[in-house]
């Protein structure tokens, strides 16, 4: 490798280490509570330590398992859909409802349950301070019966 390649190369890593990074939408998953995930920003594609931003679909018709995200909050902003129904509490006994336009903040260790009950499906941006989404989600599976 002569001298040019050589601080060509260290030039270019250099500037990976001081530059922004752009994610490309596609790809996606199922998560374990039964929403879509399309990660955009998080531990798997760019090297983030402590933050997940990407888009969450709930199909229409369906609802999420009944889970908590142990130590982590989550920030979620409607783009479309039809309304929905959010059920959150330590018995599920609160009801809100979602509609384009809305945000929603979830403490940490806060158990609920999402349902679309509308003919489309319900599509977040969604943030959450843990890289990978997943780590701290935890089912409650006794619970899933609270909610009609």
């Amino acid at each position: 490798m002569t001298v040019l390649e050589t601080t060509q190369s260290n030039s270019s890593a250099i500037a990976a280490l001081h530059k922004a990074s752009v994610v490309k939408s596609g790809g996606g998953y199922r998560a374990e509570q039964g929403s879509d995930y399309e990660p955009g920003v998080n531990a798997e594609t760019v090297g983030s330590k402590s933050l997940w931003l990407g888009m969450i679909t709930l199909p229409a018709g369906k609802r999420t398992r009944a889970h908590v995200h142990e130590h982590h909050e989550t920030a979620l902003y409607m783009l479309s859909g039809d309304e929905l129904e959010l059920w959150t509490g330590d018995e599920l006994q609160y009801r809100d409802i979602v509609r384009p336009g809305d945000y929603i903040f979830i403490p940490a260790n806060m158990l609920h349950v999402a349902v679309n009950r509308g003919a489309q499906p319900a599509v977040f941006i969604g943030s959450r301070n843990e890289a990978t989404a997943q780590e701290s989600v935890v089912l409650r599976p006794e619970m899933d019966r609270k909610v009609p």
